[in-house]
């Protein structure tokens, strides 16, 4: 056994230690329910990493990650419904199945039959080429996979300058429209379009939605630092005075 093998053996052997009688009051409390908001956190802490570009924080929260498969496979290992053992043997059966172009006859890697495959798999007697809706993924994410999906049939702008057009349109549309309902479709299709220039771009909508975000807090909180310097409150100060503070706090994002 290699170096691998030995070191996933003792990662199981402790968690099945921490969970065991003489292991952790905590870990023997949990069920697959608590922890779901555990593993939902350990995943964005994984893309916050892979976003920084922090090999030593991926690391990290890969390892994190991993800890929740071994902790699920654990309590349903005492559940006698199935082991990690079987979690891996699953895994490494359809990553074969599902590329027949590198472990079998195939001669070339086939998007239909990719999704053909997986549709065989769930017995399903055909898979549409869109694929499905998953209410728990992101909306930007499963717009771009939605996307995604269509375009490898074809189904896609020929070029960016269409995509460009589109957003446009879909803009020219919210600005026309008369009550809420209306309003939520339109940005809905609005939003959509902008998913797809991401995709044009290369770019993934989540993340930068993420970095927008992220960038609009650090500058909000340094034009809070300002204004307290100033001896000033925040809220007494009129729109014009907070615009001169934001455009002094965007002059700092160069430091």
């Amino acid at each position: 056994m290699g170096k691998t093998g030995k070191l996933f053996e003792e990662l199981v052997s402790i968690m099945e230690k921490l969970r065991s009688p003489e292991g952790c009051e905590w870990d023997r409390k949990q069920t697959h329910e608590s922890l779901k908001p555990y593993l939902i956190e350990e995943c964005y802490e994984l893309i916050e990493a892979i976003d920084k570009k922090d090999d030593e924080m991926m690391k990290e929260e890969l390892g994190d990650v991993l800890l929740q498969v071994v902790f699920h496979s654990q309590i349903a290992k005492e559940r006698n419904a199935f082991s990690i053992d079987d979690v891996v043997e699953h895994l490494n059966s359809k990553l074969i199945r599902r590329h027949p172009h590198v472990f079998g006859d195939s001669s070339g890697y086939s998007y239909k039959q990719w999704e053909d495959i997986k549709a065989q798999e769930k017995g399903k007697k055909k898979s549409s080429r869109v694929g499905e809706i998953n209410p728990l993924v992101p909306a930007l994410s499963m717009a771009r996979r939605i996307q995604e999906n269509a375009a490898q049939v074809g189904f896609d702008w020929d070029n960016i300058e269409g995509v460009y057009e589109k957003i446009e349109e879909e803009l020219e549309e919210l600005k026309k429209v008369r009550s809420t309902d209306e309003a939520e479709e339109e940005l809905g299709d609005l939003l959509f379009s902008i998913v797809n220039l991401s995709r044009f771009l290369g770019i993934d909508p989540e993340s930068a939605l993420r970095k927008a975000t992220r960038k609009f807090v650090e500058r909000f909180r340094r034009m809070e630092e300002m204004i307290e310097r100033d001896g000033l409150v925040l809220e007494e100060l009129s729109l014009r005075e907070l615009d001169e503070y934001w455009n002094r706090a965007k002059g700092g994002d160069e430091e």
